[in-house]
């Protein structure tokens, strides 16, 4: 028996698993999403992801039909029905159906659609040698015309980037803001370490407050680590003492080259280690339960 996916209040197999094609979601890439990673039978930073979920919908004013601790009991009753231990959770709202224009206010009835597997984006090697990252020529959306902070269901921006990235043959890619500034990987938060102190892009330059992102610099409090948010050029990357990327479905993973270029001796370093470590022992130990 297949995947048992949520959508707006039953259970459907993977095979019935449908949409309406006038759905804004589909034609207009109009909704909101969240993925949760599942760890040990808990979801890990639920509410922080749910939160966010909502915010999104909030600005974009799209009504979430399901209140928050509903929301959170049916993303628990889907990973409970799929008896995952450990996997992976994709959370998405769209707008619904509506017709051919393009007025939100024609679709009267939101999706909410929950689907409860398992991810892995990087081959257990990467996180013992290291990424390869090519800087893109697809530039980050104007924050000013797009908010980073919502996780909305046009990625075409990310896909066009990640294109340049599977013709460049490598792992990840950076992306620059109009500036030419680094905002962040295609799809993960970007991290630089130089002479002991951690740099990421702030948010205001295009980079998405990611959980994991959040849950670094809660870290690096805990670990007596010096994190600033502070704009980055290119060169400055490749100079860094470390870089390293975080994701939901990436976790914390190094980047030791960047355009062919190694970051100091081309290997993992002690602050990405260090930190790496320290997440997944706070991963074991955080989340809500699902039983």
């Amino acid at each position: 028996m297949g995947l048992l996916v949520y959508i707006d209040g039953e259970y459907v197999t993977e095979e019935d698993a449908k949409i309406s094609v006038f759905d804004h979601g589909l034609l207009y890439g109009d909704g909101v999403f969240e993925g949760i990673r599942i760890y040990n039978r808990r979801a890990f930073m639920l509410d922080e992801h749910l939160k966010r979920l909502y915010d999104g919908a909030k600005v974009i004013r799209l009504e979430i039909p399901l209140g928050f601790e509903e929301m959170k009991e049916r993303v628990r009753e889907t990973v409970r029905k799929n008896d995952i231990s450990d996997g992976y959770v994709r959370l998405v709202v769209t707008r619904g159906k509506g017709d051919l224009g393009l007025s939100p206010f024609k679709c009267s009835n939101p999706s909410v659609i929950i689907i409860a597997s398992t991810i892995k984006i990087y081959p257990d090697e990467v996180y013992e040698k290291g990424l390869k990252v090519v800087t893109v020529s697809t530039r980050r959306n104007n924050p000013d015309s797009l908010s980073p902070q919502i996780k909305s269901l046009n990625y075409l921006n990310h896909i066009l980037a990640h294109l340049e990235v599977i013709n460049a043959g490598a792992d990840e890619g950076l992306m620059l803001n109009n500036q030419g500034y680094v905002t962040e990987c295609v799809v993960d938060n970007f991290f630089a370490v130089k002479g002991g102190v951690i740099y990421t892009p702030p948010t205001n330059a295009g980079a998405l407050n990611g959980i994991t992102r959040q849950v670094v610099f809660k870290l690096c409090g805990e670990l007596g680590l010096e994190i600033r948010e502070e704009n980055l050029s290119i060169v400055e990357c490749y100079t860094a003492d470390e870089c390293f990327l975080t994701g939901t479905a990436a976790e914390i993973a190094p980047i030791t080259y960047i355009d062919e270029r190694p970051i100091s001796d081309g290997t993992p370093g002690p602050v990405t280690v260090r930190l790496m470590k320290a997440f997944k022992d706070f991963r074991e130990n955080n989340g809500v339960p699902i039983d």
